[in-house]
C-alpha cells in the first residue's frame, strides 16, 4: 500500500497534537476542509499537484478531490476523511492512492470513507455543531452542499435543536496558528532556506553578460529540485536592466547585458515550506560606482531592518527602520530633496520604494496571519514566527528628473528571519550580500 506514496513531512502524532490545538479554539465547531482541486494545463494536462495549505497544515494528506472534517464531539472519530478509493486502473496512470486504508493507517484518520459516501454522512457530522467552520467561495460543488445543509438545519432547528447555522470563515482561527511555528516547521524552513540559497549561488556564479535570464531559472530550478526541493516556491525573478524595476517581473526572457545589474527573486519548496530570497548583482562582475550607491543604500536598510527583528517588537519596526534608511539615501543620492523627517511622513519615499519591507514566510511564500489587529494596533512579534526582511529601491528608465546614472536601476536585498526566544536568526545568508563578497561570486563559474 506504501509503494509509490509521499512520506508525509511530519508524523501522524505530530498531526493529530495539531489538530487537537486547533479543535481546542473551534469549539464546538464542525470544521470540513476540502483538499486542493487538481488544476489543468490545458486540455487533458494536469499541472502538479500541489495540496491547499489549510488542509495540508491539519491532516497532512497529499492527493486531491479528498474532504477533512474534525469533530469534537465524537471523542473517538475527531478526524474523518472523504478520500478517493484504491483504483489500479487510475493509479497505472497517475500513481499510488492511498485509499480508505492508507487515509487510516498511514496518515491518522480515525475514520475514513469512499469520496462518494460524502453527501450520505456530512449531514450527521455536522449535526451536533452550532456552527460550520468552512471557506466559501473556493468550491462551488462544496459550497453548494454546505450551504444546503445549513439551510435544511435552519428549518428544522426549531423543533430538534440540532444543526448548526452559523458558517464561520477557517482564516478566523488558522493563521492565528500558522503564524508561529513549531520546531519542526522551522527546521524545514531552514533546510528550504539551503537549497535557495545553494540554487542562488549557483545562478550567481554561473552569471555573465549575454547570458539569458531564462538560463539563469533553469539554473536555480535545477538546484532546488536537485538539493531536495519539489521545485520554485513561487514564479522564479529574474530581472536584468530595467527588467529590476517591476516588482513581479517573471518573463525571464531577455538576455543580460554588459554592464546591467540582474535581480533574482526566487525560493525553493521543501516539505511544503517555502524559501524566499532576493539579491541582486552587476552581471559583469563589478559594480559601477551609481549601482554601489544603490546597492549599499539598501543593503544598509536591510540590515536595519533585520536588526529591528525581535520578540517584542512590533511587526512594522522592520519597515520603519528600513524606510528612515531608505529615505535619508534617496536624499543623498539625487532622487529626493528635502527633510527626511517629512518625506517619511509625506510617503514621498514610494515612489522608489513601493512595497512593505516584511511578509510572514511558511507554507505560503505570502503566509497567512494579519500584521495589525482589528482596532489598528500591529502584531507583536513572538518567537517561532518567520517573515522576511526586503527593502529595494526601483528608479524607472523613464524618471527624467533624477541624475541620469540612476535611471533603470532596481535593487532589492531580500533574506528570511526567523524570531528567536533572544532576538532573531537569519536563515539566509549562505548567499553573500557584502559587495566584494557579491563581485568575487558572480561568473566564477561551477
Amino acid at each position: 500500500m506504501d509503494a509509490g506514496l509521499p512520506d508525509p513531512a511530519f508524523s501522524p502524532e505530530a498531526f493529530r497534537v495539531r489538530r487537537e490545538r486547533y479543535l481546542a479554539r473551534a469549539g464546538d465547531a464542525v470544521t470540513v476542509l476540502p483538499a486542493a482541486p487538481e488544476k489543468y494545463r490545458s486540455r487533458d494536462t494536469e499541472l502538479r499537484f500541489r495540496q491547499d495549505s489549510d488542509f495540508f497544515y491539519l491532516t497532512g494528506f497529499p492527493e486531491p478531490e479528498a474532504v477533512a472534517v474534525l469533530t469534537p464531539h465524537d471523542p473517538e472519530r475527531r478526524f474523518t476523511l472523504f478520500v478517493r478509493p484504491r483504483d489500479p486502473d487510475r493509479e497505472a496512470w497517475s500513481g499510488a492512492r492511498a485509499g480508505v486504508e492508507g487515509a487510516r493507517e498511514r496518515y491518522g484518520a480515525d475514520a475514513a470513507y469512499p469520496l462518494d459516501e460524502l453527501d450520505a454522512r456530512l449531514r450527521d457530522l455536522l449535526l451536533p455543531a452550532s456552527e460550520v467552520v468552512y471557506a466559501l467561495g473556493a468550491d462551488p460543488e462544496m459550497d453548494r452542499r454546505v450551504t444546503a445543509l445549513v439551510s435544511g438545519f435552519r428549518r428544522t432547528r426549531p423543533r430538534s435543536g440540532k444543526g448548526p447555522l452559523v458558517v464561520r470563515d477557517p482564516d478566523t482561527l488558522l493563521p492565528a496558528m500558522r503564524l508561529v511555528k513549531e520546531p519542526a516547521e522551522l527546521d524545514l524552513h531552514r533546510r528550504a532556506a539551503a537549497v535557495s540559497a545553494e540554487a542562488h549561488r549557483a545562478a550567481m556564479r554561473a552569471a555573465r553578460p549575454g547570458i539569458g535570464e531564462w538560463e539563469l531559472e533553469s539554473v536555480l530550478d535545477s538546484h532546488f529540485r536537485a538539493a531536495g526541493g519539489t521545485g520554485p516556491a513561487y514564479p522564479t525573478i529574474v530581472g536584468s536592466g530595467a527588467g529590476a524595476t517591476v516588482l513581479h517581473y517573471v518573463a525571464n526572457d531577455r538576455r543580460a547585458r554588459e554592464g546591467e545589474l540582474v535581480l533574482i527573486d526566487a525560493g525553493a519548496e521543501v516539505g511544503m515550506y517555502a524559501g524566499d530570497i532576493t539579491r541582486t548583482f552587476p552581471v559583469s562582475g563589478r559594480f559601477t560606482p551609481a549601482q554601489r550607491a544603490v546597492y549599499e543604500i539598501v543593503l544598509e536598510a536591510e540590515e536595519a531592518g533585520i536588526a529591528a527583528v525581535r520578540p517584542g517588537a512590533s511587526v512594522l519596526a522592520a519597515h520603519d527602520a528600513a524606510v528612515r534608511v531608505l529615505t535619508r539615501g534617496m536624499v543623498e543620492l539625487g532622487l529626493l530633496t528635502g527633510d527626511v523627517d517629512t518625506l517619511i511622513r509625506e510617503g514621498a519615499f514610494r515612489r522608489f520604494y513601493m512595497h512593505q519591507t516584511s511578509h510572514w514566510l511558511g507554507l505560503d511564500v505570502h503566509d497567512v496571519g494579519p500584521y495589525r489587529h482589528p482596532d489598528g494596533e500591529p502584531v507583536i512579534l513572538e518567537a517561532g514566527m518567520v517573515l522576511t526582511v526586503e527593502p529595494g529601491i526601483y528608479v524607472p528608465e523613464s524618471a527624467d528628473d533624477v541624475p541620469a546614472e540612476l535611471r533603470g536601476i532596481g535593487v532589492r536585498i531580500e533574506d528570511n528571519v526567523i524570531v528567536t526566544a533572544d532576538g532573531h536568526e537569519v536563515t539566509t545568508r549562505d548567499v553573500p550580500v557584502a559587495v566584494e563578497a557579491v563581485e568575487a561570486l558572480v561568473g566564477a563559474g561551477t
